[in-house]
């Protein structure tokens, strides 16, 4: 089974109630991806019901024993989207494509996991093997030191961010610039405002240093992107390729802003690449044949750059 899809790309269509199926269907129908290069992780019953493909493309039939209702939080689609995204790690593709789900279903059905990437990296990690969080867009990237938690829970250590920055710089390959977030604002204000940035931050950039990392120093995260976004809006790269926050709202909020649809949500650090959209289920939209699809074209699109290219460098 192996061998079969491993030139494939595999789609889950995520929650059966959400927009997942629906912006499949767009996206392939808009893309004419051949049937040779797809394999689609859903359930035909669910696929006919919001709309129709223009090619056969292979579906692995998920078993789902529930309804379909539009905008409807329910325990059977959060076992069937649980289940999909299993079955797309055990058939061991090319690149797995993720529509968005519900966690609270998931949930509801016994699987008690904070988000999509964590199901990635329980059943896809070998020995040493960690997901990590890098969004992509044309203008500038934004990796993730921390995932899916609270605020209060976040927790840094200098090994931590020099583990996590050396897996980023292995993705890449070729040598990019990173500029990194402080955690707390102003950067600490010397100690004033938090001991993170002396205590933590720095000295594991000054580590990293060594290694021949090019990285900054923790810089206000709230000015720190000033140059990224107004780059972006008048179409120019950015001065760095990568930034690196802290915490999900500190990097989500300055790239989703300025790149929208055009974000792709990128599971790193796993033996296979993960693309999704940047947005959720939209339950107040189900349904209604309205759904933008750009951002699974970008995470299809991106799936695909990141797996034919050797080296993993980044041109999307």
């Amino acid at each position: 089974m192996n061998n079969i899809y491993n030139h494939k790309i595999a789609i889950t269509t995520g929650d059966v109630n959400g927009i997942g199926a629906e912006i499949t269907i767009k996206a392939l129908n808009t893309l004419d991806l051949s049937p040779n290069d797809v394999v689609i992780v859903s359930n035909p019953k669910i696929l006919d019901f919001y709309g129709k493909l223009n090619k056969d493309y292979e579906i692995i039939n998920i078993p789902f024993e529930g309804d379909i209702t539009p905008g409807k939080l329910s325990k059977e689609s959060g076992e069937f989207s649980f289940r999909a995204l299993v079955t797309a790690c055990q058939i061991q593709p090319r690149a797995i494509v993720t529509a968005p789900t519900c966690k609270e279903a998931m949930h509801l059905a016994g699987h008690k996991f904070n988000g999509q990437t964590e199901v990635l990296e329980k059943y896809l990690s070998k020995i040493n093997e960690k997901a990590e969080m890098l969004f992509i867009s044309k203008g500038f990237d934004v990796f993730l030191l921390t995932r899916h938690c609270a605020l209060k829970e976040i927790s840094i250590s200098k090994e931590m961010i020099i583990d996590k920055v050396l897996r980023l710089q292995d993705f890449y390959k070729t040598k990019k610039k990173y500029a990194l977030c402080a955690l707390n604002p102003h950067a600490g204000e010397d100690g004033i405002l938090g001991s993170e940035e002396l205590d933590i931050i720095i000295p594991a950039v000054k580590e990293l240093k060594t290694m021949g990392i090019n990285i900054t120093y923790p810089q206000p995260a709230d000015t720190l992107f000033v140059d990224a976004v107004q780059n972006c809006i008048k179409g120019k790269k950015a001065p760095y390729d990568c930034y690196i926050a802290m915490y999900h709202d500190q990097g989500l909020i300055p790239i989703k802003s300025v790149a929208g649809d055009n974000t792709v949500n990128t599971t790193i650090g796993l033996p296979i690449i993960r693309t999704s959209p940047s947005h959720g289920t939209a339950f107040d939209i189900a349904g209604k044949n309205i759904a933008k699809y750009d951002s699974m074209i970008a995470a299809i699109n991106t799936a695909q750059d990141l797996t034919q290219e050797v080296n993993h460098s980044l041109t999307v």
